[in-house]
């Protein structure tokens, strides 16, 4: 991937809008959270998955986890809005892969 290079991401709370962020970030948050997601019960909290991936995610890109929060919530919106993810209406939300 080139550096600096920039990916469009969807919003599945607000549906035609899109944002530019770092590729290789997004994609190496929606690697791992792929991974840590499951496709069945128990489904986890947001609390949950960011405490699961930050120990998967590459250090050059995320030292120590940090802004694995950010990158969540942003690479969680934008698999929604596409239909790779479901969240549960429950209290806390919890998430699932399709």
């Amino acid at each position: 991937m080139t550096p600096g290079a920039k990916i469009e991401v969807e919003n599945v709370n607000v549906p035609g809008h899109t944002t530019r962020v770092d590729a290789a970030k997004y994609a190496e948050m929606k690697r791992v959270l792929l991974k840590v997601l499951p496709k069945k019960s128990p489904r986890l909290t947001q609390n949950e998955v960011i405490e699961a991936v930050k120990p998967l995610l590459a250090d050059a890109l995320f030292p120590g986890g940090s802004t694995a929060g950010w990158w969540f919530k942003c690479v969680q919106l934008d698999l929604e809005a596409k239909g790779k993810l479901t969240r549960e209406p429950t209290k806390p939300l919890r998430w699932h892969r399709k």
